[in-house]
């Protein structure tokens, strides 16, 4: 028999009620998905950008609200081994070094494992080389027995600049070349990409591999081959993929000018600027003037205040109706006092989540972030592009580029007459805030004390490794595999001989702190 229905409050859905109480919304869960849950793996030779797409990736799916984590392989296998010596721990032949980096693939496949089923998320990336058909066959045994789609992105790249220039910004610049000089950690990162080379199993579309689904970005995203898109998140995936590009560029965020109903302080509305909001848009182009960009693209939403901004500037702009403030439905040019005294219980009711709230025949965040999602597709395509928007539309925008959760985002501070500028960066997005010294009302409002509070369990963050999260006890990532007979055939080995030091003149024993590992079915194949 059917259930009755029950409109939740926050979010204004309907929901099946259940013993003729109404059942509890999953919260800060993101989209209820039919799916499985889904561990990407990253394949390809080292400086090939593959932790750059992974953590690109994930900020993007946490921003569209699936909760996702990057588990960075690298990052267990420095924990394991505190002290790298050299290339040699790369090479095929060195057995011993083999088994550590295969137990760390398994520790981080462990914690995959637990975020999946019992944290809350919907996606694992399994960030490392993979490189050879029984790492790939290893994995794929791993999702099988555990229910999880696995979906593979090859980084394929013999483009020797790129290389290079991904070497020298990122990777001599990591733990393992802390006490290096440049010259000496090039020289050694090149050779490990050549232990690598020597036994790298590129993914088959035509034979071995063609019952997979992957995509393979080939030179930085100037080719691509998709095989067997299965399910909405890898067709959501593979467009992100084909849309993004690491050419150098600026995005400038602003808001319009300030407005007569901004003066007013009433929500919403089409109101046109006032004359501090007039005197902005001069400043702003004369700003824009000397900034020089060649080709800069100008956005405005179709909101009267926004256009007047734009026009002042002189140049071309384009009107996204996805870049419209956040409807406040039958709050739309009300006051927050007249919200307050007239709808009560909304005006509580948005204090308590705001990220969630739905106004009344209006839009929540979690709707704005929707909406906003192709401008986001656009502005990852484009090179220099200046955005004139709205309070809430770009609370959403910087939230994507710096990687904030859904808790944080209603409450970042966009202040009027002030000029983001966004610089991305190797693993991130630089920001420098540049006020335009004019005057104008100040439309934040901060959240609530009593209703302040700590990062929840299922905060939506991009923790690219369990020890990097920003969970209240940090665990590491692996322990005592001595004490795990079970999960490997070969005992823990001894300290690796001492090679050719690099970065010293010793070579410290191996530590391997953390839980013990179960082994599963993951044994090689």
């Amino acid at each position: 028999m059917p259930r009755e229905l029950t409109q939740n409050r926050i979010q204004k859905l309907w929901i099946p009620s259940k013993d003729d109480k109404p059942a509890v919304p999953s919260r800060g869960r993101g989209p209820h998905l039919a799916n499985p849950p889904t561990l990407i793996v990253m394949v390809g030779l080292p400086a090939r950008g593959k932790t750059y797409m992974s953590r690109k990736l994930t900020r993007y799916l946490n921003w569209i609200g699936m909760p996702t984590k990057v588990f960075n392989v690298g990052e267990y296998r420095r924990e394991a081994v505190k002290h790298y010596s050299s290339f040699d721990f790369f090479k095929a032949d060195n057995k011993d070094a083999v088994e550590i980096r295969h137990k760390c693939a398994i520790a981080a496949l462990r914690d995959v494992k637990a975020y999946l089923t019992e944290e809350g998320g919907q996606v694992a990336v399994f960030d490392a080389t993979n490189t050879t058909r029984d790492r790939r066959n290893l994995v794929c045994s791993f999702g099988n027995e555990h229910g999880f789609k696995i979906f593979f992105i090859e980084s394929v790249c013999e483009d020797p600049s790129v290389i290079a220039s991904n070497i020298m910004e990122v990777k001599v610049s990591c733990p393992d070349y802390q006490d290096c000089n440049k010259t000496d950690a090039m020289e050694d990162f090149q050779k490990r990409i050549e232990c690598y080379r020597q036994t790298y199993e590129p993914l088959d579309p035509d034979n071995y591999d063609r019952d997979l689904s992957f995509i393979k970005v080939i030179d930085v995203g100037r080719r691509f081959l998709a095989n067997r898109i299965q399910d909405h998140i890898q067709s959501k995936i593979v467009y992100y993929l084909m849309n993004i590009h690491v050419q150098p560029r600026t995005i400038y965020l602003c808001r319009h000018g300030e407005s007569l109903d901004n003066v007013l302080g009433r929500l919403g509305g089409d109101s046109g600027l006032s004359s501090r909001g007039r005197k902005f848009s001069s400043a702003l182009a004369n700003f824009v003037e000397e900034q020089n960009l060649a080709d800069l693209k100008v956005w405005t939403s179709q909101l009267r205040r926004s256009i007047q901004t734009a026009e002042a500037l002189g140049v071309p702009y384009e009107q996204w109706k996805a870049l419209n403030e956040i409807d406040a439905g039958v709050c739309e040019e009300m006051t927050y006092e007249e919200v307050r005294e007239k709808y009560p219980e909304e005006f509580a009711l948005r204090d308590e989540d705001k990220y969630y709230y739905r106004y009344p025949s209006g839009e929540s965040y979690q709707d704005l972030v929707q909406r906003v999602e192709p401008v986001i597709m656009e502005l990852e395509r484009q090179e220099n592009v200046l955005v004139i928007c709205h309070q809430a539309v770009m609370r959403c925008l910087l939230a994507y580029f710096l990687d904030k959760s859904a808790d944080e985002m209603p409450y970042l501070k966009c202040p009027l007459h002030t000029v983001l500028k966004l610089t991305p960066v190797a693993y991130g997005c630089k920001v420098e805030s540049i006020s335009l010294n004019v005057e104008a009302v100040n439309t934040h409002r901060d959240r609530p004390e009593e209703l302040k509070r700590g990062p929840g369990t299922l905060i939506r963050r991009n923790s690219v490794t369990p020890l990097t999260s920003p969970e209240p006890l940090k665990k590491p990532r692996i322990d005592d595999l001595e004490e795990a007979p079970d999960m490997l055939p070969s005992p823990l080995p001894s300290p690796l001989p001492s090679t050719l030091a690099l970065c010293s003149s010793t070579h410290l024993p191996l530590a391997l702190p953390g839980p013990n590992l179960n082994r599963g079915s993951l044994d090689r194949r």
